[in-house]
C-alpha cells in the first residue's frame, strides 16, 4: 500500500532534521516535490527566538496543487519557479532562438546541434520576444527514496530530455537537513557517447520574515553584471559591466540595501571566499541573514531577481549566463560544462541562517 503523502496527485516528501543545533536560527523542516523535478516547495527556519517560519515565499500545500494543474499558464511546469525553489537543468535562465510556426517552441543551436525547445516564457510588452526559460525538468517526475527522515534523494534518467537535447543524461538528487542547514546536490553524468552540455541552477525565493524589503539587504561578492536590453523581456546584450562603486555593488562586507531597485540581473565574475561561491540575504527588522553558498567551481553567475513590491529576494546561484549559446556572447565561455563520455558533474549549495548580531 502506497503511504506517500500527496497533493493534487504530486507525492510530497516532508524533511525533518535529526542534528538542529540547539542554539541560533537553523533550518529543522522541509519539504520537496519529486513530481516537479524534485523542486524545494517550502523551508521551516527556527529562529534564535525560538519561534519557525517560512523560509520561502510559497503557497501552502493544497494552494500549490491548485497551481501546478498542468494547465496553459502551467506549460512545460512554468509554475514550478513562480515560487519555493525550483532547480534548472540541463539550462538556466533563458535561451533564444527562432520561433516555429504552429509550435509552442523555438528552433536553436546547442553545442553545435539543432534543437526544438519549448517557447514557455517570454516580454510581456506588445511584441516581445518569447524563448524557453528554465531547463527541461520543472514538471518531470522523478523516482526517488526516502531512507533517513532528514534526506531524501532521486533519479532521473532523462536521456535526452525527451528528444530536446543533444546526448544521454543522468540526473541524481539529494536534499537533506544537516547540522541547521539545507543542501541540494545534483550530478549529471553521461551516459552516451558524446559530449553533453549541461547547465544546472536553482531557484529559490526567499522570504523576507519582517515584510521589510526597503531595508533588506543584499551581500554578493561579484565584479560584472549582464547588461540586458530591458526589464520586459530581460535579455543579455553580451556587454557585461564592472559593479565596482555603482548601484550594483554588492560586495562591502555587509552587503547594500535594495531600497526601492528592482532587480532582475545576472552578475558573473563571482569572488570566491574561502573556496566558495557566496551570497547573503539580510532582514534587519528580524535579525535573520540567510547564507547561500556553493562549492561547485562550474557555479560562475547569479541571478538576482528581486521586485520592490515583493517580500522575497530569489538568488540563483548556476553554471550559465543568460542565453549561453547566443551570438551576441560571441564566443565567450558562458559557463556550459560539456561533459565527456562516462564522466560526471556536480552542483551543490547549502544555506545556512545566522542572526546579524554574529556575523
Amino acid at each position: 500500500m502506497d503511504d506517500t503523502l500527496r497533493i493534487g496527485g504530486l507525492p510530497l516528501v516532508r524533511l525533518r532534521a535529526l542534528d538542529a543545533p540547539a542554539a541560533g536560527p537553523a533550518f529543522v523542516e522541509a519539504t520537496v516535490l519529486p513530481g516537479r523535478g524534485m523542486m524545494l516547495l517550502q523551508a521551516r527556519l527556527r529562529l534564535a527566538s525560538g519561534g519557525v517560519v517560512d523560509a520561502l515565499s510559497a503557497p501552502d500545500p493544497e494552494a500549490a496543487a491548485r497551481e501546478l494543474d498542468g494547465g496553459p499558464d502551467d506549460f512545460v511546469g512554468n509554475k514550478a519557479f513562480s515560487f519555493g525553489g525550483a532547480i534548472l537543468a540541463p539550462y538556466a535562465n533563458r535561451i533564444r532562438g527562432r520561433e516555429v510556426e504552429g509550435a509552442r517552441e523555438i528552433e536553436t543551436t546547442v553545442a553545435g546541434h539543432t534543437v526544438r525547445l519549448p517557447r514557455n516564457w517570454g516580454g510581456k510588452a506588445q511584441g516581445a520576444e518569447q524563448y524557453a526559460m528554465h531547463g527541461l525538468i520543472l514538471d518531470a517526475a522523478v523516482p526517488w527514496r526516502q531512507e533517513a527522515p532528514d534526506r531524501v534523494t532521486g533519479r532521473l534518467e532523462a536521456a535526452d530530455f525527451g528528444g530536446r537535447w543533444p546526448g544521454r543524461a543522468v540526473l541524481d538528487f539529494e536534499w537533506r537537513l544537516q547540522g541547521g542547514a539545507l543542501t541540494l546536490r545534483v550530478t549529471a553524468r553521461n551516459a552516451g557517447a558524446d559530449p553533453l552540455p549541461m547547465g544546472i541552477g536553482w531557484h529559490p525565493y526567499f522570504a523576507l520574515p519582517s515584510g521589510d524589503r526597503r531595508k533588506a539587504r543584499l551581500r554578493l561578492p561579484a565584479r560584472s553584471r549582464a547588461l540586458v536590453n530591458n526589464y520586459d523581456e530581460v535579455l543579455p546584450t553580451g556587454a557585461l559591466e564592472p559593479v565596482a562603486g555603482g548601484p550594483y555593488d554588492f560586495s562591502p562586507p555587509d552587503g547594500r540595501a535594495l531600497g526601492a531597485a528592482y532587480l532582475d540581473d545576472c552578475f558573473t565574475d563571482l569572488q570566491r571566499e574561502g573556496g566558495l561561491t557566496v551570497a547573503e540575504v539580510r532582514d534587519p527588522a528580524s535579525d535573520l541573514g540567510l547564507r547561500i553558498a556553493s562549492p561547485s567551481p562550474q557555479v560562475g553567475a547569479m541571478q538576482v531577481y528581486a521586485p520592490p513590491d515583493k517580500a522575497f529576494v530569489v538568488v540563483e546561484p548556476q553554471f550559465n549566463l543568460a542565453d549561453p549559446y547566443g551570438a551576441e556572447w560571441d564566443r565567450r565561455d558562458t559557463g556550459m560544462a560539456l561533459i565527456p563520455a562516462g564522466a560526471s558533474v556536480a552542483y551543490e549549495v547549502a544555506v545556512t541562517a545566522f542572526t546579524l548580531g554574529t556575523r
